[in-house]
């Protein structure tokens, strides 16, 4: 039987592939600042700064969450129903809003596919978390996943990466605390209110 040759056009095709896919990845990490930017945009600036100096979360938070879940898509809708800029569930809202967690006047009139609204509930989400969790990675995690598996995950004691069951919540925490670093290097004077004291 004839051996292919390592050279042989699917390889390469697939070397190529590899090889663009691993310059991405360094460009968007380590590139020019307008690449990195590309990569890690920001928008709705005002709606994070208001909801996260109201509910005192770290707007690079919001913003590498939004990122992760959207990418800045505001009339995205998962196949489970979440909605919107933060993939809030409607579930999820109407308990926050009936706990008062949620600011009344900054939602009034709006659907959760409204921009400001989906900030204000997933900030104040990430708000509740971080009061029953106060680890970022266990709130992440609560995020991604909820609070059923957040809270057994957490019993367990060890590092909560270690013991996330599902890979894609591990890969949604990982991904985030990244972003968030990402966006206090790439948008420092984006929000000029914000004094860092707050996850």
């Amino acid at each position: 039987m004839e051996r292919r040759s390592l050279l042989a056009p699917h390889r390469l095709v697939i070397l190529a592939l590899l090889a663009a896919l691993a310059a991405l990845a360094f460009f968007a990490l380590r590139g020019p600042l307008w690449f990195q930017r590309l990569y890690y945009p920001l928008d709705f600036t005002a709606e994070i700064a208001a909801s996260a100096e109201r509910h005192r979360i770290s707007p690079y938070l919001v913003a590498a969450v939004i990122n992760e879940e959207s990418g800045f898509r505001p009339g995205i809708e998962s196949r489970a129903g979440a909605v919107g800029l933060m993939q809030v569930m409607p579930d999820t809202a109407d308990e926050l809003r009936m706990r008062g967690i949620v600011a009344e006047e900054a939602v009034a009139g709006m659907t959760l596919a409204d921009p400001a609204a989906n900030i204000e509930y997933g900030t104040a989400y990430l708000r509740y978390l971080v009061d029953r969790y106060h680890e970022i990675e266990t709130v992440l995690a609560a995020y991604n996943a909820g609070l059923r598996h957040a809270d057994a995950w957490a019993r367990e004691g060890s590092d909560i990466r270690e013991a996330i069951a599902f890979p894609e919540t591990r890969h949604f925490v990982v991904r985030v605390v990244r972003a968030k670093e990402r966006y206090e290097q790439l948008y420092p004077d984006a929000f000029p209110e914000w004094n860092g004291a707050a996850p």
